[in-house]
């Protein structure tokens, strides 16, 4: 009995340690990537005009349809299974090759028609070039799966990575030269083939060209559901942006485009970076419930302690931070940014049920919480442009994730045997920090007048509060952190 207790806790120190050193790569590459993103955005932003973003945006678009609505799920269902996977690997390579020639030859032939829905023809060979990423994509070496199943994400870094730093060169010296939206279109194709080599040369695999129907439909069999949910949380995630391009215009998605992007950071880099390490680790310990809970919980915790703070940054400084890195000319975005600095809280704590249930081999539920989400989006959204102008777009955004995370939370504790404390006690001290800082902080941006100094200051402001108040008022939280430091530093086995 104790040798079996002393394996388990070795076992959960094990798995701990990796999921710490994995959790260093990856928010080292999100980090590394939203930086070049971030001034690759603020250098197209002084050369672009926002219909060059629109133009793209719309092609962008048209991709991500295409893509979303044929995902196979394929990947997420090897990192899911537990025994070895080798014999699916050829299998899933050779459906993707294939799915992607489809793809490429839809998004060619129906790109003019496209264009026409958005009444604007400049978008047809935008779309067409954009369509070889699909052909590029799909050679990619499928054994970089292994990178995430087996949390070796020092190798995904650098197999990531390849491709952004290529896309960030290539789409600033063409923007310098260019001046046009072809920039974008070029940077994005070449990230893609930084990608393709890179994945050849960070893993041995080799894959061929054989297709085994039982292999494949077994690997459906859990696909199915993240093909439902990519289809549900694309149209979520790229329905208001149709709405707004075809009511509103080219130039007001590019402005409305522009302020997702940097007012949804909590939700989609900083969600992004814990659920990209939830998942694998949630899968290894899928039938074991209280630790699914106790570990949802720590990466509950974590989300919140970055995603609620960077909201209120981001509410606060959205007009001073357009002037000061955008221009004046991007002005018009502040109060949607504003909007959606919200709704990237609400999101980043939704976001963090979806790999859990993944995990435990329930991939239907976040499938189901989206569709209720998108069913109400659809009622909303129309009138609220209508009346609102893109400002209703991100209002509509904000209260159907609302009414999902109440749908996860409910849907966790019948399910997984949560009970409403795993949901609740993570997120009281970052927000209650959090409003301490944001009492702080409302009170510096009104006191200075100079846009540079005030942005400044309620940084350093901010960040000083935050840090001393968590760490006056939770205890566990600078205990764990404390280990997590020392697991990191010692890189513990």
């Amino acid at each position: 009995m104790v040798s079996t207790i002393n394996r388990n806790k070795s076992s959960n120190n094990h798995l701990s340690g990796r999921v710490i050193r994995s959790g260093v790569w990856v928010f080292a590459l999100r980090i590394t990537e939203r930086l070049l993103y971030f001034f690759r955005l603020i250098i197209l932003a002084r050369i672009l005009a926002p219909s060059d973003f629109g133009l793209f945006g719309i092609a962008l678009l048209t991709m991500m349809t295409l893509e979303n609505f044929s995902q196979t799920g394929f990947e997420s269902a090897l990192i899911q299974k537990k025994e070895a996977v080798n014999q699916y690997l050829d299998t899933a390579w050779t459906v993707g090759v294939i799915r992607s020639i489809f793809l490429f030859l839809a998004m060619f032939f129906f790109g003019p028609y496209v264009a026409a829905f958005f009444e604007t023809t400049q978008a047809t060979p935008i779309i067409r070039v954009l369509a070889f990423s699909f052909l590029i994509k799909s050679f990619r070496n499928i054994g970089v799966v292994f990178f995430n199943k087996d949390l070796e994400f020092k190798k995904q870094f650098s197999y990531q990575l390849s491709g952004t730093l290529t896309d960030f060169i290539i789409t600033v010296t063409a923007a310098l030269i260019l001046r046009s939206v072809w920039a974008l279109v070029f940077g994005l194709l070449s990230g893609n083939v930084a990608r393709l080599v890179a994945s050849y040369t960070t893993h041995p695999y080799r894959p061929h060209f054989d297709l085994e129907l039982i292999k494949a439909k077994e690997l459906f069999g859990f696909g199915k559901w993240i093909l439902g949910s990519n289809v549900v949380v694309f149209i979520l995630i790229q329905g208001d942006d149709a709405v707004v391009g075809k009511i509103l215009g080219v130039a007001t998605l590019g402005l409305y485009q522009m302020a997702y992007k940097f007012a949804n950071i909590p939700n989609a880099e900083i969600t992004s970076i814990f659920s990209h390490i939830a998942f694998p680790a949630y899968s290894k310990i899928q039938n074991d419930f209280p630790r699914l809970r106790k570990s949802f919980s720590k990466v509950l915790k974590l989300t919140s302690f970055v995603s609620f703070p960077a909201g209120i940054f981001i509410f606060i400084l959205a007009a001073d931070f357009i002037e000061l890195f955008l221009g004046k000319q991007w002005l018009p975005m502040a109060p949607v940014m504003k909007i959606l600095s919200v709704y990237g809280v609400i999101g980043s704590i939704a976001g963090s049920f979806g790999p859990v249930f993944r995990g435990a081999g329930e991939p239907h539920i976040p499938t189901v919480g989206s569709l209720i989400q998108l069913i109400l989006l659809i009622f909303i959204i129309i009138p609220l442009v209508g009346k609102f102008g893109m400002v209703g777009a991100a209002m509509s955004v904000l209260v159907s994730a609302g009414f999902l995370v109440i749908y996860l939370g409910k849907t966790s504790i019948r399910v997984l045997n949560f009970n409403i404390k795993d949901i609740i006690l993570p997120i009281v001290s970052p927000a209650f920090c959090s409003t301490v800082m944001f009492f702080f902080v409302s009170f510096v941006s009104r006191a200075i007048d100079t846009t540079h100094i005030r942005f400044i200051l309620i940084l350093i402001t901010g960040i000083t509060v935050y840090l001393v108040s968590i760490l006056l008022i939770d205890r566990d939280f600078k205990d764990n952190l404390w280990k997590y430091g020392r697991a990191i530093i010692k890189h513990e086995k």
